[in-house]
Parts: C-alpha cells; structure tokens; sequence
C-alpha cells in the first residue's frame, strides 16, 4: 500500500504571515492538529497544535511554524512512511508531486489502518530445492533413517 491510497488530498493551508489566532481558529474549524504553510502555492513549513501552544497575542505563523518539513512521494510505502515518522519524531508527512503539496498523512492515518486490519498480503510459501546436499550417509543408520 502506497501514501497515494491513504493520504488526505483536501490538506488544509495557511498563509505564513497569517496570526496564531487564525491558524488555531483554521484548525478548530477543520478539525485538524497540522496546516500546511504556503506562501503562493510553495511549502514553506508545517504548523502543528503543539507549535501553537498557548501564544497567540502578536504572533505569526512563520514564527512558529516548523520550516524543515518532511516530506514523502506517493509512492512511498506505508512501511517507508512510519520510519519517517519514528525516525524525525514529527506527527505528519506532506506528501509533494513536482514540488507541490499534494496531500497529508498523519500518524493518526497510520493508526487508523492498523485499527481497521490493513496489514500487508500473506506470501505464499516457497518450496526450495535444494541443489547439492552433500554426500550421502552410508551405513546401518543412515538406511534406517530412509525406511522409517
């Protein structure tokens, strides 16, 4: 499974020059915990509810927001994606397509597929063959060993 399958397209953007108080009210309303900061249709960094904290009075959101976003093409595996996520210890991924922002996976979204069952494909046993095994045991035991 790829993030192009699980990812949010309708992502919810903000404006870096945008006050604490929109970007807490943007969230509220969305129901959301991440905006994507945009400054003419390019990434500039990522807002999370943790960045807002309890400022608000005077602050923008380029001075609170994350610049160093991680992001992920929607090719990349689930699997890729939660190493990501574990490995820079942030809540979301922006998933970019040409430099675009294109979606958001968060690690709610993960959660939530393994909550539903949504785990990888059984394989089907191979049977190998083995080429050389060696020379044969010889004797009392080793024709025992074949007869039973």
């Amino acid at each position: 499974m790829r993030l192009q399958d699980i990812m949010t397209r309708d992502i919810r953007t903000i404006a870096p020059n945008a006050s604490a108080t929109e970007a807490r009210s943007a969230m509220r309303t969305a129901g959301v915990r991440h905006l994507v900061v945009v400054d003419k249709r390019d990434l500039v960094g990522i807002l999370s509810d943790r960045d807002l904290g309890g400022r608000e009075a005077g602050t923008t959101v380029a001075d609170l927001m994350t610049s160093t976003v991680v992001t992920a093409k929607p090719e990349t595996t689930i699997r890729q994606a939660a190493n990501l996520l574990r490995g820079h210890v942030i809540g979301c991924l922006v998933v970019v397509e040409n430099d675009k922002p294109r979606g958001i996976v968060t690690t709610t979204d993960l959660l939530e597929l393994i909550g539903r069952g949504v785990e990888r494909p059984i394989e089907r046993s191979t049977r190998w063959t083995l080429r050389s095994r060696g020379a044969r045991a010889t004797g009392p035991t080793a024709r025992h060993a074949r007869q039973g």
